[in-house]
């Protein structure tokens, strides 16, 4: 079961413009309240390995020894994708909690909640 911190591969589809594409792992943001019902969509974050942006305020840095990942990545709060369930992979690792809530505080930035 997929779970909110959970990293997962997700097809995101053919690249438009400047919109996460292909297949990248994400974040799942989505709270487990909706995550764990039949709703058949998930709010998550992209990654990316290409860490040129990793000193934007909100970003975080996930070191591959904790991620599953093959490569160090960042979290990009900025891009926040809503994704069909059945583009979705099994999760391959978890945002341990500091690294989620300095998510969370990224999202808060950035939707200036």
């Amino acid at each position: 079961m997929i779970s909110r911190g959970d990293i997962c591969w997700a097809d995101l589809g053919p690249v438009i413009d400047h919109a996460p594409a292909k297949r990248r792992p994400v974040v799942v943001v989505q709270s487990d309240i909706f995550t764990h019902t039949s709703i058949g969509t998930i709010v998550v974050v992209a990654m990316s390995s290409k860490l040129g942006r990793a000193r934007l305020r909100g970003t975080v840095f996930v070191p591959k020894s904790i991620s599953g990942l093959e490569r160090d990545s960042m979290v990009v709060p900025t891009e926040i994708i809503t994704v069909d369930r059945s583009r979705m992979g099994q999760p391959v690792g978890r945002l341990p909690r500091p690294l989620l809530d300095e998510l969370d505080a990224g999202l808060r930035l950035v939707l200036n909640l």
